[in-house]
């Protein structure tokens, strides 16, 4: 029986061990079919690839070797109109006349009667410092000056009494009833006197002096505007100590008339000769951007600024601001008007950059210059063609290319003024409603 059973148990895990060969066979088979899947998916990938650069390849020596495309050319007619020359500039916006009204003395604010935007009058109180020890002061240079004041009638009454002494005297000795010694004390003592009144009235001249300082210490306590404006800063609060030593120090900010304000800009120097009193100018800034405001040139300053090698020169400009639109300080971009052409002949600027294709280009094919060549089908670095050198002219005379019959035709032209975007022709074999070339297109062949 126990071999029996051992048979059994043989059979059994040889049964096992077979099942156990058979999975393992059945995956490696699966692994090596998804391997194979793989490599079938990379193949078409790497093969769809270089179907596609050969294709590109294919259609850049095709574009290489036949240009012959068809071109037609972008033109407007040379025509009449009105030509404004300007001169930008950037600045800021300022008060017409703005003051700091500060402080002359130290001491403790009291109060404060003024706040930003305020309306103020010439002469209204905007703060108040503390006068306690100012009037302290003044009562003392008032008891100082009764004192001199007294002191000097004093004097005065020796005066009168040593000079009818010496008086005396002086009548005595005519009939030998008094000596000359006594007559020599006694104007001795007059003059004394005398020197005696004199240095009483300086002691009151200084006293009253003194006297004077303290009540205008008194009434600089008092801080009132020096005109007629609104307040643009306060820098002040009841209570705050205010020290005023070697620098009055700055309270309040007054602008006088904001309903008319200044523009100051800076024009560089390649365009202030152009600049002129009496210009009128258009801006606009940040805060409105879609509005432009007028202004007008009431200074040019011959000062020169330099910043970071730049040279400017502030140029001043007055404008209206009756609707309170416009604040100091605003940052504003100005057009300034130096220039103004009427009924001008006048064509694109894009049309002094066209140059045409040359014809030898669209007709020959061109040399091998290998696959670099055939992928950047691109003109050799080297000198400029014919066509670029005829358009190399100096600031006033250019070629144009003007469209006849159908092909280009170039003229030679005088320039006059430019706006950036339109420039004026003075001279040249043109007349207005010629068709002149901008630019290039390339029609797609059917």
């Amino acid at each position: 029986m126990e071999s029996i059973s051992s048979l059994s148990t043989v059979k059994i895990n040889d049964t096992k061990s077979h099942s156990y060969l058979e999975n393992s066979t059945d995956i490696d088979q699966l692994l090596a079919q998804e391997v194979q899947l793989e490599k079938q998916k990379c193949k078409k990938l790497w093969l769809s690839s270089i179907l596609l650069f050969s294709i590109g390849i294919g259609w850049m020596v095709y574009k290489t070797y036949h240009p012959n495309t068809p071109l037609s050319f972008q033109t407007l007619p040379i025509q009449a109109g009105n030509l404004t020359i300007v001169v930008t500039a950037t600045g800021t916006l300022q008060p017409v006349n703005q003051v700091d009204v500060g402080s002359e003395l130290s001491g403790i604010v009291d109060s404060v009667s003024v706040d930003y935007n305020d309306q103020v009058t010439k002469g209204q109180v905007l703060a108040q410092v503390n006068i306690d020890r100012l009037k302290t002061q003044e009562m003392q240079a008032i008891a100082s000056l009764n004192a001199a004041k007294a002191s000097l009638k004093e004097a005065q009454a020796t005066v009168l009494e040593t000079k009818l002494r010496f008086q005396r005297c002086g009548q005595l000795a005519k009939r030998q009833l008094c000596s000359q010694e006594e007559l020599d004390t006694d104007q001795a003592a007059y003059a004394r006197a005398q020197a005696a009144e004199m240095s009483a009235k300086a002691q009151v001249a200084m006293a009253e002096a003194t006297l004077s300082t303290e009540q205008t210490d008194i009434e600089k306590s008092t801080i009132r505007a020096p005109i007629d404006g609104i307040v643009l800063t306060r820098s002040v609060e009841p209570g705050q100590t205010v020290a005023a030593s070697f620098e009055t120090p700055v309270l309040f900010t007054l602008a006088e008339n904001l309903s008319q304000m200044m523009l100051y800009v800076n024009v560089d120097e390649a365009d202030i000769g152009q600049v002129q009193v009496g210009q009128k100018a258009h801006f606009t800034v940040d805060a409105y951007p879609d509005r432009q405001f007028l202004a007008q040139i009431t200074q040019v300053r011959y000062g020169a600024l330099e910043v970071d090698g730049v040279i400017t020169y502030e140029t001043l400009l007055k404008v209206e601001n009756q609707d309170l639109a416009l604040r100091p300080g605003m940052t504003a971009t100005a057009d300034i008007i130096v220039n103004e052409i009427n009924h001008a002949l006048l064509i694109p600027n894009k049309a002094l950059r066209f140059v045409p294709i040359e014809k030898d280009k669209t007709t020959q094919p061109t040399p091998k210059r290998g696959l670099v060549g055939m992928l950047f089908p691109g003109p050799r670095p080297g000198p400029p063609k014919k066509y670029s050198d005829q358009t190399k002219r100096n600031k006033k005379s250019q070629q144009i290319w003007i469209l006849k019959e159908g092909q280009p035709t170039p003229v030679s032209v005088v320039l006059g003024e430019s706006d950036g975007i339109h420039t004026q022709i003075l001279k040249g074999d043109f007349t207005a409603g010629m068709e002149v070339i901008l630019d290039t297109v390339r029609k797609s062949q059917s």
